[in-house]
């Protein structure tokens, strides 16, 4: 197989010579380009053998998962979009409570923007909730309900790359699209040996390459499904189970005992310290709140007045011990207040924080009580966020701002970042 490809690729180039000029040039690139697909020391015989492994393993091993049990491309879709940057363990629960809510993409169109972000809470991530919103909408009033089948015409719907568009296509179409996402990178990395940064400029157009190369044309669907299974229950991350792997006898990594150093490591970012606040300013039984703008973190979901401060600001700050509680005062990673309501007292909110709310808000505030101190990472920002309850005493919505007054029920119903909710139970538990 082998010698007849080469065979045909050197008359192909002898017959470009002959052409001479600019069609020799355009005609030997696109020869070039087509010898670039098939990976250096693999023929076609290493991919049907491949694709033989995969398939096989999957027919045996392959996961059941909700959004596995039909090819609606409705589903698939939003499952992709809940399964970047999260575990499939953590998404199953959401996907079953949104597909329960939003059973077709219909729904999901005719829904409030605050329903979906609702429903996305804990998910994080929250631009990939606000374009599913988004896209729903294109595909029912563009596209009369009905989702295109190729990746290229997916990808032209907000919030869908390369990666989802190939997923979407081939799992619910069962077209052969490649894939390469955190599980496949992986694994495609050591198959060939790829000795460069995978998510490079270089290393992705490799491995790009070699994923629409091997994919099966027959079952592109069970193929892809399988490499990511595989990716993440066999090649892992460390410690790969190579003995066990289906796909051993394939590896080139694994042939020159390097499966351990790739892929190469990505450079771990810098962590920033960061120390923020964040005030409930209390009226009567409402809190102040505001919705993010498209600029801000956690756009679209809903806050209480929060801002970064300096660690000098608040070293006046008097936070709770922490205690061991039941109920939402024993979040992960957050101190307990409000044991004993009785032994609470008020004190003098730090001028520079009283006038930063009055700032941001309009609204006068003195004196706060202490709630929960959260520490919590939002990309390469480590934050110690401090929670704080503090009276109205004077003052007018600063026109502009978007602050609202929000009751207990609002409360329960808007979408919250995730500390902003566990800032709300703590609220309405001991309030």
């Amino acid at each position: 197989m082998v010698a007849t490809l080469w065979r045909v690729i050197t008359l192909s180039l002898a017959f470009a010579r002959q052409l001479g000029g600019q069609c020799q040039r355009i005609v030997t690139e696109r020869i070039l380009r087509k010898m670039s697909a098939y990976p250096k020391d693999l023929d076609q015989g290493w991919r049907r053998r491949l694709r033989s492994r995969v398939l096989r393993w999957y027919d045996q091993n392959g996961r059941k998962l909700p959004w596995r049990e039909s090819a609606d491309p409705y589903r698939i879709w939003v499952s992709e979009i809940m399964l970047q940057q999260t575990t499939v363990a953590a998404v199953v629960p959401y996907f079953e409570r949104f597909i329960e809510r939003f059973p077709d993409v219909r729904r999901l169109a005719e829904a409030e923007q605050d329903q979906v972000l609702h429903l996305w809470e804990g998910l994080g991530y929250y631009s990939r909730a606000r374009n599913l919103h988004k896209a729903a909408g294109v595909v029912v009033h563009e596209m009369n309900s009905r989702f295109p089948e190729s990746a290229d015409e997916l990808e032209q719907l907000p919030g869908i790359g390369p990666y989802t568009a190939g997923a979407i296509s081939s799992f619910a179409f069962n077209r052969p699209a490649a894939i390469v996402e955190a599980n496949t990178l992986r694994l495609f990395s050591r198959l060939i040996e790829l000795d460069i940064d995978p998510r490079g400029i270089q290393g992705q157009k490799k491995l790009w390459k070699f994923a629409g190369w091997i994919v099966s044309r027959k079952r592109a669907a069970d193929f892809n499904q399988a490499v990511m299974d595989i990716g993440s229950q066999v090649c892992c991350p460390v410690d790969p189970k190579c003995s066990t792997c289906p796909l051993m006898p394939s590896c080139k990594s694994f042939e020159q005992g390097r499966q351990s150093e790739i892929p190469l490591k990505k450079p771990k970012p810098k962590i920033t310290d960061v120390t923020e606040v964040s005030v409930a300013v209390r009226k009567g039984g409402r809190y102040l709140l505001r919705q993010r703008t498209d600029s801000e973190r956690w756009a679209g979901l809903w806050d209480f007045v929060r801002f970064e401060v300096r660690d000098e600001d608040v070293v006046t700050v008097q936070m709770p011990e922490r205690r061991q509680t039941k109920g939402p005062a024993a979040l992960p990673g957050q101190q307990s207040l409000f044991a004993d309501d009785s032994a609470i007292a008020l004190s003098q909110l730090p001028p520079s924080l009283s006038a930063r709310v009055n700032d941001l808000t309009g609204t006068m505030v003195r004196s706060y009580e202490p709630v929960t101190e959260i520490r919590h990472a939002v990309t390469r920002y480590r934050i110690r966020l401090l929670c704080l309850v503090c009276n109205f005493e004077d003052g007018r919505l600063k026109q502009g701002a978007g602050y609202q007054w929000c009751s207990r029920n609002q409360l329960r119903e808007l979408p919250l970042s995730t500390t902003g909710r566990r800032f709300a139970e703590l609220l309405d538990a001991c309030r």
